[in-house]
């Protein structure tokens, strides 16, 4: 799934995982495709079970010099996020390593929950594209 966010030409500025096993063996892999330093990636205990709020949280604190993150986390608060997003698609679950992109119309984190948001693209390891 990295590579596919390589031919999409998208590299985030940051990595924001789950220390759980699974989220942070992800993450590593994702950086490592990603040519990110897996010094660099920020584990947030929080993200483990986390609900929906607790993503706008962890979001609307990051330093505004990060123009793009990546969050990985867990179900089902990571459904719940996306599909809080108010974007025009509705996932009815986000498989196991699937990626969700969307933008915001902000120049400050701080203003994300309330932004108009746009869904860049949602892809899963068995998409048949």
């Amino acid at each position: 799934m990295a590579k596919r966010l390589l031919l999409k030409s998208f590299k985030p500025d940051a990595l924001i995982a789950s220390p759980a096993t699974r989220a942070k063996r992800t993450a590593e892999l994702f950086a490592e495709t990603l040519q990110i330093p897996a010094a660099d990636i920020i584990f947030m205990s929080a993200l483990y079970h986390a609900p929906e709020e607790t993503f706008y949280d962890i979001i609307s604190a990051l330093p505004d010099t990060l123009n793009t993150v990546a969050v990985f986390s867990h179900n089902p608060g990571i459904t719940y996020f996306v599909n809080s997003l108010n974007t025009k698609i509705r996932v009815d679950n986000m498989p196991t390593c699937a990626i969700f992109a969307a933008s915001a119309d902000i120049t400050e984190w701080a203003s994300f929950a309330r932004a108009k948001k746009e869904v860049l693209f949602f892809d899963y390891p068995k998409n048949p594209y």
